[in-house]
């Protein structure tokens, strides 16, 4: 008896699968093609950190004071600077941060004193490697800055 018993419950239960799928069938997609067609970021999103260019000056203003590699609580940030002279302020060289063990609880975008780390509204990257998820961000910043110089060149004599 038990036999039929699994059968019964087990086409009922066919027979819901096949009403919800087809209710389904009629509605509105709520999926979106994503290589095709992107949905809008929303403003809380957080991305990886990188620098901040500033319009003022046309690149970050990092002084090398290190309160974002001593707080981070991975220990994925290396900050390096050299001082040009003596009495003078400390110029960035090197801004390396591992993602691949980055917990972007952004401690260092609320401490940096200049505010010049933010969140990125990139989200498409990708590695395959560990050595993938290295970024120099001086290195990404000066490619950023070239790009807005290259645009504005062509803005300008396009017009």
């Amino acid at each position: 008896m038990s036999y039929f018993k699994e059968i019964y419950y087990g086409g009922l239960s066919l027979i819901e699968g096949l009403i919800v799928t087809g209710r389904r069938l009629f509605q509105p997609l709520v999926t979106v093609q994503y290589p095709r067609k992107k949905i809008p970021l929303s403003s809380a999103f957080r991305g990886h950190i990188e620098l901040k260019i500033f319009e003022d000056s046309g690149t970050h203003k990092c002084i090398v004071c290190m309160s974002c590699e001593k707080n981070c609580p991975s220990g994925v940030i290396s900050v390096q600077g050299v001082k040009q002279k003596e009495k003078g302020p400390k110029t960035l060289t090197d801004y390396v941060i591992d993602f691949s063990k980055c917990s972007l609880c952004g401690i260092c975008v609320e401490i940096c004193p200049t505010a010049t780390l933010q969140y990125s509204r990139e989200y498409e990257l990708v590695g395959v490697t560990q050595a993938d998820c290295r970024f120099d961000l001086l290195a990404r910043l000066k490619k950023q800055v070239e790009q807005k110089e290259y645009e504005k060149n062509k803005q300008g004599k396009a017009a």
